[in-house]
């Protein structure tokens, strides 16, 4: 499968009669990806366009918080420097894809907010001096974070898993800083410029995860065995970004763990899960079986075997539903700009479903209607 190359470039693979070809697969995932990248911009200018340094009381955040919040900010801090690390390899990777591209250019401008806001937070707390900081710094960018995977699925996948961990991470630092937290040594926290600042960074990582989710629902639509695949290998050796980068990075974690923040178990029940759900997967166990399964079916020259049987491991009406649904948002935005009198955003069907799945998704879609 090419994962970014544009339609013309593609090689025709052999298809039977009343398939999509990779190449038209790959044309409608580009689309895709444009339509839901203008989509993207328009509303992150309309209704997340705010400054690191002049939309927080820095002067007001407290001096005292305990040496735990000191250190998880630390961390926050450090993973956020590779931003520039971050964006400049995705880019490259989907230079090719108009829409991925340039969001990714995009998220990286919003990722670079978040390490400035988190710079600002160490800076403000009192407790790290600017030429800790500085120094700091440098040794965060004398190494250079790589993708954690080669190709362009993978890490598309990866990126949903990330950034729900990230917004997990950042959700959980709010409930400590409104002084909700349950943890005996972290109990009675409270500090308005703190939470406010973990809150409108972790709606940013909401958007990413959102747009990102959409660009995986599409893969597995249109190529489903290749994206549960994927699916399957990123869980399997997940991680996240620049964990072995980041200078005490296990003393960093322990402190995250134990403040509730993050771990284990939160990325099992709140992070993994929730993905699976969004997807219409139904466990860990189920997606591997369904593998299982489908690699004993024989994949014969011409037919559609072993496709045929991928299809009983995730919710194909719920997958087909969401993918529609975004097309119907592209579509809408497309008209208030005018893109449908010209080069409008289509939904087709994938032919390959079988039939009783299609009038499942048909049934779901009327009754979400209703």
């Amino acid at each position: 499968m090419a994962d970014i190359l544009p339609p013309d470039m593609l090689e025709r693979s052999r298809t039977s009669p009343g398939l999509l070809s990779n190449a038209e697969k790959d044309r409608l995932i580009e689309r895709g990806f444009l339509g839901l990248y203008r989509w993207y911009a328009s509303r992150s200018q309309e209704t997340r366009n705010w400054n690191p340094d002049r939309s927080f009381d820095w002067r007001a955040m407290k001096q005292d918080l305990p040496p735990e919040v000191i250190t998880v900010l630390q961390g926050f801090f450090a993973v956020e420097q590779y931003a520039p690390d971050f964006t400049s390899n995705l880019v490259h990777l989907v230079r090719r894809s108009h829409g991925r591209s340039h969001f990714q250019l995009r998220w990286g401008s919003e990722e670079e907010k978040h390490a400035d806001a988190w710079e600002n937070a160490v800076l403000f707390s009192g407790q790290r001096s600017p030429q800790w900081i500085a120094e700091y710094k440098e040794r965060l960018k004398s190494q250079t974070w790589e993708l954690p995977f080669p190709d362009a699925i993978h890490n598309l996948v990866y990126t949903v898993f990330q950034e729900r961990a990230t917004q997990l991470n950042y959700l959980n630092m709010m409930q400590i800083a409104q002084g909700k937290s349950t943890r005996p040594h972290l109990k009675g926290i409270a500090d308005p410029v703190l939470a406010r600042v973990a809150q409108t960074i972790a709606v940013d990582e909401a958007a990413h995860y959102n747009f990102f989710l959409e660009g995986v629902r599409m893969y597995l639509y249109y190529y489903p065995e290749r994206t549960l695949e994927a699916i399957k290998n990123v869980i399997g050796q997940f991680s996240m970004p620049a964990a072995q980068l980041v200078p005490d990075w296990n003393a960093f974690f322990e402190t995250v763990y134990r403040a509730g923040i993050y771990g284990p178990r939160e990325f099992q029940r709140d992070v993994m899960q929730v993905a699976f759900r969004n997807l219409g997967i139904e466990s860990r166990k189920a997606l591997e079986e369904g593998i299982r399964k489908t690699r004993e079916v024989p994949d014969f020259e011409g037919g559609n075997f072993k496709t045929t049987a991928i299809w009983d491991t995730f919710d194909y009406g719920q997958v087909e539903g969401d993918v529609r649904r975004l097309h119907v948002k592209i579509q809408d935005y497309e008209k208030n700009i005018g893109f449908d009198l010209y080069d409008p955003t289509e939904f087709v069907e994938n032919p390959e479903v079988p039939r009783t799945r299609r009038e499942a998704a048909t049934s779901n879609e009327s009754a979400a209607d209703d």
